[in-house]
């Protein structure tokens, strides 16, 4: 039983992370690339989760917590810097925003 769970799940982020390629690959704006990109991180520390749970030892929980860690900060870097983008009242934004 737990063999065939373990199957699934890989299945299952295999699956889901190749989408999150093609949305990578094909999204038409940048923002949509990069919550692509946020969600591959996501994927990426589901899957070392997993296989923390799957497997006895806590040599992998540094790596789990510190990607988790600065997928957060990319996340509010992009958020801070899109609403800062968008924040420009008309009379003052660049002659090209206008």
């Amino acid at each position: 039983m737990t063999t065939v769970l373990t199957w699934l799940t890989g299945a299952l982020l295999t699956a889901s992370a190749l989408l999150t390629l093609i949305r990578i690959i094909i999204g038409p704006s940048v923002l949509d690339r990069v919550v692509a990109t946020d969600v591959l991180v996501s994927i990426v520390v589901c899957s070392l989760g997993a296989q923390v749970a799957l497997n006895p030892g806590s040599a992998t929980l540094p790596i789990l917590i510190s990607l988790s860690l600065v997928g957060f900060m990319g996340s509010v870097a992009v958020a801070r810097f899109v609403a800062r983008d968008r924040d420009f009242p008309v009379e003052h934004a660049p002659e090209e925003q206008r």
